[in-house]
């Protein structure tokens, strides 16, 4: 996926084939991984190919499949920092090793990000400018990172072809997550691809049409 100067590359990682992506600006080459959720030598061996400085590593939440890597990706690459999500996702990173054990994920660690991000934030790669978005619902603290210039949005696990995010959780609440994702992410414009945590991407404009859960508005 390339616009402009924002080049995207997804890395699928995880038994539940997470969409970590590295974002990078064209020219400069600088990176950001986005939801390193383990398979940390898969994410390493795509940032060499592709010949990018990695600068920043993006959470969009708490859950093992999407945070499970960070830390050994930090460690990896010589401690960059990590950012994001919202601070009300700290219980799911405080308890990484206990949900790695669960799902034989055995290689996560608790994840303290470098800058907890909050509605209003903006992340800075190069010269993208990304701002930041709390939608809550699937989980408490998470974010989705939208880039106007190329109309484009990092939405983790909120919205989905056709779907959305899991609410089943204690913490999940559907009503919340539908209500965030008609109030905020479709307003940002019917032209915006979205990049979702697990399978294909896919435009706003498309879900506010035909999408069950969000559609129809």
């Amino acid at each position: 996926m390339t616009a402009r100067t924002l080049q995207v590359t997804i890395v699928p990682v995880t038994p539940f084939g997470q969409n970590c992506s590295i974002v990078s600006h064209g020219p400069s080459k600088s990176a950001a991984v986005v939801d390193p959720g383990g398979d940390v030598p898969r994410i390493l061996e795509a940032i060499d190919k592709l010949g990018v400085a990695v600068e920043r590593i993006w959470l969009t939440h708490g859950h093992i499949d999407h945070a499970g890597g960070a830390a050994e990706l930090k460690e990896k690459l010589g401690g960059v920092p990590i950012e994001g999500p919202d601070k009300r996702d700290k219980f799911l990173l405080d308890t990484l090793p206990e949900k790695g054990r669960e799902f034989c994920m055995l290689t996560a660690r608790p994840v303290t990000p470098d800058r907890w991000l909050a509605e209003g934030d903006t992340l800075k790669l190069a010269d993208l400018s990304f701002s930041v978005l709390l939608v809550p619902g699937h989980t408490p603290g998470s974010l989705v990172y939208f880039n106007d210039a190329n109309r484009f949005a990092l939405v983790g696990d909120t919205l989905f072809q056709g779907s959305i995010g899991r609410t089943d959780m204690p913490y999940g609440d559907q009503d919340t997550l539908i209500t965030a994702i008609r109030d905020k992410l479709f307003p940002l414009g019917d032209d915006v691809t979205f990049l979702c945590g697990h399978g294909p991407h896919g435009t706003l404009g498309q879900e506010r049409v035909s999408n069950p859960f969000v559609g129809g508005v």
